[in-house]
C-alpha cells in the first residue's frame, strides 16, 4: 500500500518528500542528540511513517554496522532522490551529517507546504462546483413539485 501512495500520480510527491522530511529531520536530531547512528537508525525506521522507507532503513541500519559508508547504503536501496545521497555525501565528508541532513529537511518541508498550498488552492474550486450542483439540486428538488402542482391546477 505504501508502495502505491508512493506512485500517486498527484499525492505521491506530497507523500514522498513528506517522508523524506521526516526521515532526514530523526536522523539529523538524533545524530546532533549524539546517539550513535547504528541505534539513531533503530528509530529513523518507524518514525518515516512508510513501509518502503522503513525496510530500506533496516537494510541501511544492517550495512553501516558492517562498515559500510551511509551514503553508500542509502544508495543501494533505490529509494533515496540524488538530493538527500548528495547532502548525506557531503555531511559524511565534512563530518557535519546532522546539519546536513538538517538541511535536506528544510529543503523537503518547504516542498512539502508549497504542494500543499497548490492543492489545496486548486480544491477550492472544486470543492465549490461540488456544492453548488448539490445544493441546485436540493433547491430543484423541493421547487420541481411546486411547479407541477401548479400545472396540474391550472
Amino acid at each position: 500500500v505504501d508502495r502505491m501512495m508512493l506512485r500517486l500520480p498527484v499525492f505521491g510527491d506530497l507523500v514522498l518528500k513528506g517522508t523524506l522530511a521526516r526521515w532526514t529531520r530523526t536522523l539529523s536530531t538524533m545524530f546532533g542528540a549524539g546517539v550513535p547512528l547504528v541505534e539513531a537508525l533503530d528509530s529513523v525506521g518507524g518514525a518515516s511513517g512508510n513501509i518502503v522507507y522503513q525496510q530500506a532503513t533496516a537494510k541501511i541500519q544492517q550495512d553501516v554496522s558492517t562498515g559500510t559508508s551511509l551514503t553508500l547504503s542509502m544508495q543501494s536501496t533505490g529509494v533515496f532522490p540524488p538530493l538527500v545521497l548528495q547532502m548525506a555525501s557531503i555531511g559524511e565528508e565534512s563530518g557535519s551529517l546532522d546539519q546536513m541532513l538538517a538541511k535536506a529537511a528544510d529543503i523537503y518541508e518547504a516542498e512539502v507546504d508549497e504542494l500543499v498550498k497548490a492543492l489545496s488552492s486548486l480544491l477550492e474550486p472544486i470543492i465549490i462546483v461540488v456544492l453548488g450542483v448539490l445544493i441546485g439540486g436540493l433547491v430543484i428538488a423541493m421547487y420541481l413539485p411546486i411547479f407541477n402542482l401548479g400545472k396540474v391546477v391550472g
